[in-house]
């Protein structure tokens, strides 16, 4: 019986992972910046240009935005330490998409590497 560990392994050996350095470049060039965090984790910060599509809702947020349609993007994906983003990544691959990319290490391995964050400015409904 597999274990979530055994499945961000066995879709690590399918899929293209990038390092920070690897992933400036690949943002840059990128149609989409995909955290598949959850929204509080996304709201806590988040790597700049990132849309937030948790990884519960990803293969249907792809089946029902036409703007993600495209199996041609450039996409890059990351979460907290790339193992939900892992399993997105092989998700994607699986539903025909081209062009993804991972974070290795996730945002964690991003902020090590004093690369900055954002956090949206919410309202205050207190």
């Amino acid at each position: 019986m597999k274990t979530v560990h055994d499945m961000v392994e066995e879709a690590k050996g399918h899929i293209q992972e990038v390092n920070v350095d690897e992933a400036k470049q690949a943002i840059a060039d990128a149609d989409y910046l995909i955290d598949v965090r959850e929204e509080d984790e996304f709201h806590a910060g988040h790597i700049e240009g990132a849309i937030n599509i948790p990884r519960g809702v990803l293969e249907f947020k792809l089946s029902s935005e036409e703007a993600l349609a495209d199996r041609m993007q450039k996409v890059v994906l990351y979460c907290k330490s790339s193992g939900r983003s892992a399993l997105a990544a092989a998700a994607m691959k699986e539903m025909g998409y081209q062009q993804v990319v991972s974070l290795a290490g996730g945002i964690e391995a991003w902020q090590a590497a004093d690369q900055g964050v954002v956090t949206p400015n919410l309202p205050d409904f207190e």
